[in-house]
Parts: C-alpha cells; sequence; structure tokens
C-alpha cells in the first residue's frame, strides 16, 4: 500500500559547499495537498527546494517522491518523474514568445496524463493570451510569473512547486495567482509553497511547516499557526 504523501524528506541536510544549510529537516506533502514551508529570509526554504530537485547536493538523509528515493537522480530525471518547479527567478527567456515558451516542453510522461494544451491554459491565463507573440523581455513582472506557473504546467505535474510566486508582485496580481492556486487546488493538484508573504501562504495551504536556522520549527494546519503568536514572533517576525 502506496504511502498517502506523494513527496516525503526525512532527516534532509544539505548545503554549498561547506556550508550547511539544512539539518534534518523532514517534511512530507500528502496526495492532493498544498504544504506551505516559511520562514524569514536565510532559513533555508529556497535550498529545501532546490534539494528536493536535485539541484543541491543532498548530504544527509533522503528525498522520496511516491515511494521512490529521488535524492540522488539529476534534476532532468527528477523533473521526468512528475515534479515541475516554479524557481524564485522565473527563468524566462527574454528572445522567445509566450507561446514558444508554452510549447518548449509539453510532452507526455511515461504513465502519466496529456499535457495541458495552448487553449486550456489560454482559458485559464487570459493575461497570457492576450500577450502570446510578446517576448519575455516584453513581460512585466506579472506576467512572467504567469507565464512561469503556465510553462510548469504543461508537463501536467504530479507535484507543483512555487518558490516566492507572489514576490515583486502588485496586490491585484498577487490576487490572480492566489486565484490560480486555489483552482489548481480545487482540480486536485499537489504543490509545496515557499512564501514570505504569509497571509498568503495560509489562505491556499493545508499543513505548513515553519523553518528556522535549517530546522522545522513547528507543523500544523493554517488554521493553527494563525492562532498561534507565539511562533510567528519567534519564527517569522521582522
Amino acid at each position: 500500500m502506496k504511502s498517502a504523501a506523494l513527496l516525503e524528506i526525512e532527516a534532509l541536510d544539505a548545503g554549498y559547499g561547506r556550508s550547511r544549510v539544512l539539518q534534518g529537516v523532514s517534511l512530507e506533502v500528502e496526495r492532493a495537498d498544498v504544504v506551505a514551508l516559511l520562514g524569514r529570509n536565510g532559513a533555508g526554504k529556497s535550498t529545501t527546494l532546490k534539494a528536493v530537485m536535485g539541484i543541491v547536493a543532498v548530504a544527509g538523509g533522503s528525498v522520496r517522491f511516491d515511494g521512490e528515493a529521488i535524492h540522488h537522480l539529476a534534476p532532468h530525471r527528477i523533473a521526468r518523474r512528475g515534479i515541475a518547479y516554479v524557481p524564485e527567478e522565473r527563468g524566462i527567456f527574454s528572445s522567445l514568445t509566450v507561446e514558444e515558451h508554452l510549447r518548449l516542453s509539453p510532452r507526455r510522461r511515461p504513465g502519466g496524463s496529456a499535457p495541458f494544451s495552448l487553449e486550456a491554459l489560454y482559458e485559464d491565463f487570459p493575461g497570457l493570451a492576450a500577450r502570446r507573440r510578446h517576448r519575455g523581455s516584453e513581460l512585466s513582472g506579472g506576467e512572467q510569473q504567469m507565464l512561469a506557473i503556465a510553462r510548469a504546467l504543461t508537463l501536467s505535474p504530479r507535484l507543483l512547486i512555487l518558490d516566492e510566486p507572489s514576490e515583486g508582485l502588485a496586490p491585484v496580481l498577487v490576487e490572480h495567482v492566489a486565484r490560480i492556486v486555489q483552482s489548481l487546488r480545487a482540480s486536485g493538484m499537489t504543490m509545496l509553497l515557499v512564501e514570505q508573504n504569509h497571509p498568503f501562504a495560509l489562505d491556499l495551504s493545508d499543513r505548513v511547516y515553519v523553518l528556522g536556522k535549517g530546522r522545522i520549527r513547528w507543523q500544523g494546519s493554517a488554521p493553527a499557526l494563525r492562532a498561534n503568536a507565539g511562533v510567528q514572533a519567534a519564527w517569522l517576525g521582522v
């Protein structure tokens, strides 16, 4: 019988060179859940995501996806198992149009479902439909973020990882991103979300982990964290 968790991180140690950023981090993302990983700048949130994706080497512990150890795999092999990653820097190519970005990687995973069609993506992201012939360099920050999420969806991922999706966006665009995430959540998409905007994250999440100085300091439901002023002050406050 398979575990309810699609992603399992256990006693994870990772970092850069001799610097050990993560120290024994453990968390789970259950199927069809949205999990938020919160913490101050420098807590190790983005490093956790990069370790899952094989971008940062794992020095100890394990990362399992659908019961299979993946922490020894190259990033492209991890992605092929059905994990889509939207990095904080978005990774938009300045010379490619919106539509060229969306046509880059839509292919069927072995044993997976068909990719999202362009028509379906444009329906969910009408702003991109209007800008389909514009190059990446001609898009606003908000449009680039929408494009980064839409591009990740072309692979019909089993797990969508979002690193700071609301960062640098105007409030109206933050609301738009929130609606997209809510729609994906309602469709049963499993997601792992890193955010500095704590109210945004708590409104969208089923479960929350708080990371501080490379260790998990608290875990529980979003309502429980909202009610816990002590944890917020100790690990999330400025």
